[in-house]
């Protein structure tokens, strides 16, 4: 990655790599006809691992809103409890 890229960016972008490369690792074993226990654990591996991309994307989010300086706490409060509703 590139220095103008923020660490947490760089971060993100890594770890949706990995989880690209699952994806992929999940195609090629159906397409060999892998047993089906194993295609599911590594199902169950990458929803957890985007699972954990997205928790971090909603918490650079909140962060943002609740880091606002320019919001008093109730308009805050607000902009979280819609970004619990509308993303979770």
């Amino acid at each position: 990655m590139t220095d103008s890229i923020p660490p947490h960016q760089d971060a993100m972008l890594k770890r949706l790599a990995r989880i690209e490369g699952q994806v992929r690792g999940l195609q090629a074993m159906i397409r060999r006809g892998e047993d089906c226990e194993a295609i599911a654990q590594q199902f169950s591996a990458a929803r957890k691992a985007l699972d954990r991309a997205y928790q971090e994307m909603l918490a650079c989010l909140l962060e943002e809103a609740v880091l606002d300086p320019q919001q008093d706490s109730a308009a805050t409060l607000a902009k979280v409890r819609a970004i619990f509703t509308k993303y979770t």
